[in-house]
């Protein structure tokens, strides 16, 4: 999936590639390429602790002539950009010295802020160009200090959300999500407010919340900038995915099947189309075609990939719910042949999710037949009415008695 416009940030695109090597399910061949094209950008960028994390992990091969070569460059780099600190600091002495200020945290302030900040920024992302975590975000936090304005900071929480989202690390994303919405409480445009919409769900449908997801998704499908993370198609592809698991009927015709910026994206996307309107249109043997399709695209998702099978779950119990919602009582062939499959398949999907509580209906195995019990939202509101008003006596009951003595 590309996108049109906008550019993903390059350590996340090589974060799908280590992903990609390290899944079951890709081709020897394929790894052959992604192993070299990872080797190619680790080289390139003087990514040294990666690379030695990878050579520890044998996905790839340890080359001693290319670590010296990196970590010479890392040594150069590093004494530019101190120098760089240096020059920027005796500049402000030298403007203190002339406007008389009484210290050079004076003069800093109020002479040479920005070219303070800048040059802190630079280090962080020289830090955050060659995988060093540690430092990146050490540095990130001094720029934090040098920074005034809540639009900058806000883009060091981004660089932050970045970091936290190469090797997938939640805790820090959480509390920099959470950072980032008490920064927008002192202000904030909107447009960085729609970014962090969708670093937030992106959080959210990678820790299984895919209900959150899909609203923040939504809310951002008009406002989409956020190019660094991931292209507009794959935004489509996440917002369609959470939204069909986690919407009514009624809501994913407006909100989805109908939405413009759906319609004009979502043709790109393989089985995606055929998958969503194929549910609502209740075609239900090509709702399972195009679902076969999606399965491969899905797994090979890092975000996606360690919720695989609920998600599978979860969009099934949707089709067959939506199915049986339409029947008081239907034979189990009926509705093999709708899905396309057999008897005994269906017999054996619908039991389990039965069990699970998923489905509100029964089998009849001798008559062939699935009969629905689903809970009738009436009916459940008039019997939590009773039993709250056998509370109600009893506790009256027992008062009258304290009364009474």
């Amino acid at each position: 999936m590309e996108g049109e416009e906008g550019t993903q940030q390059p350590q996340l695109v090589l974060a799908h590639k280590l992903f990609l090597l390290r899944h079951g399910d890709v081709q020897d061949i394929e790894k052959v390429r992604l192993k070299d094209e990872v080797f190619t950008f680790v080289k390139e960028n003087d990514m040294v602790p990666l690379y030695e994390a990878l050579v520890a992990d044998s996905i790839l091969d340890m080359d001693r002539s290319v670590l010296d070569s990196m970590r010479v460059k890392i040594d150069e780099e590093l004494k530019k950009l101190d120098e760089n600190v240096i020059g920027i600091v005796l500049n402000i002495f030298v403007k203190a010295t002339a406007a008389l200020a009484p210290t050079i945290a004076d003069a800093e302030e109020n002479l040479g802020e920005s070219e303070v900040r800048e040059a802190h920024l630079a280090k962080s992302l020289f830090f955050i160009r060659i995988g060093d975590k540690e430092k990146a975000l050490e540095h990130l936090k001094v720029t934090e200090g040098k920074t005034v304005a809540v639009g900058q900071k806000m883009d060091l929480v981004f660089y932050t959300l970045q970091l936290g989202f190469f090797d997938m690390d939640f805790d820090l994303i959480s509390k920099s999500i959470d950072k980032a919405k008490n920064l927008f409480e002192e202000g904030g445009d909107w447009e960085r407010k729609n970014r962090l919409k969708v670093y937030e769900g992106l959080y959210c449908m990678s820790t299984r919340n895919f209900k959150k997801a899909a609203k923040l998704f939504l809310d951002s499908i008009s406002t989409f900038t956020t190019y660094e993370l991931f292209p507009y198609d794959t935004f489509i592809f996440y917002t369609v995915l959470t939204s069909i698991i986690s919407l009514d009927r009624v809501s994913l015709k407006q909100k989805v099947v109908d939405a413009p910026e759906i319609l004009t994206v979502i043709g790109k996307i393989p089985y995606l189309s055929e998958f969503l309107n194929s549910l609502y249109d209740c075609q239900y043997k090509s709702f399972f075609s195009a679902f076969a399709g999606l399965t491969e695209q899905i797994k090979l998702d890092r975000y996606l990939h360690p919720h695989f099978r609920y998600y599978m779950r979860e969009v099934r119990t949707v089709v067959y719910s939506q199915f049986l919602e339409s029947y008081k009582s239907v034979t189990i062939e009926a509705m093999a042949k709708a899905f396309g499959v057999t008897v005994d398949f269906i017999d054996l999907e619908l039991s389990r999710f039965i069990a699970a509580g998923k489905l509100h209906c029964k089998i009849d195995k001798v008559a062939g037949v699935l009969e629905t019990n689903r809970p009738d939202a009436k009916n459940a509101l008039y019997q939590a009415t009773i039993k709250q008003g056998d509370f109600l006596l009893n506790r009256i009951q027992k008062l009258s008695r304290v009364i009474d003595l």
